[in-house]
């Protein structure tokens, strides 16, 4: 799981582990909180929070061109997980993952496209995009915190519960 800059790491380091021998782990699930991709075209919501108190673009931009390889731009697939990039055969392979969003987030438009992306590649997506809060709403806010707490908590006992089912199939 990870929020922001930590649901895009969530992504790309779930995507190198597919090749990786982690016995006995295995991951089921992933949980992308608002997370923080872009790419070289504005969409709707960056155009209309543009000067947002958390991620105004030019915050958005600056910190992209610190956390991009030298000489990339937004197209990068770190940025943008909609290109494909190194990794695009592997995507279908990733576990059921939870993307979630806020309405008044500068990101939204992003993280709404990355679960379609998810989702034409064959991954089981869980969207959660509630009809209120910005980015990073739940450290401010008790009842965006409790959501996210409930919601977290849900997923885990689903992945939990499908894992243990698929357990006992394997050795009927």
């Amino acid at each position: 799981m990870g929020s922001s800059a930590g649901g895009n790491m969530v992504y790309h380091a779930a995507l190198r582990a597919l090749d990786l021998d982690l016995q006995p782990v295995k991951i089921v699930g992933l949980i992308m909180n608002q997370p923080f991709f872009g790419g070289l075209r504005r969409t709707e919501s960056e155009l209309k929070y543009n000067n947002d108190r958390i991620v105004p673009s030019y915050a958005a931009d600056l910190l992209w061109s610190l956390a991009l390889p030298e000489g990339a731009d937004r197209g990068h697939e770190y940025c943008d997980p909609m290109g494909g990039g190194s990794h695009a055969e592997k995507i279908g392979r990733l576990p059921t993952s939870v993307v979630r969003g806020y309405a008044g987030d500068p990101l939204v438009d992003k993280q709404k496209e990355f679960a379609k992306m998810l989702e034409a590649r064959g991954v089981r997506v869980i969207p959660q995009f509630i009809d209120s809060g910005h980015h990073a709403v739940e450290i401010y806010d008790p009842k965006f915190a409790q959501a996210l707490y409930d919601d977290i908590k849900d997923f885990v006992r689903s992945v939990a519960a499908g894992e243990q089912v698929n357990q006992l199939r394997s050795i009927m």
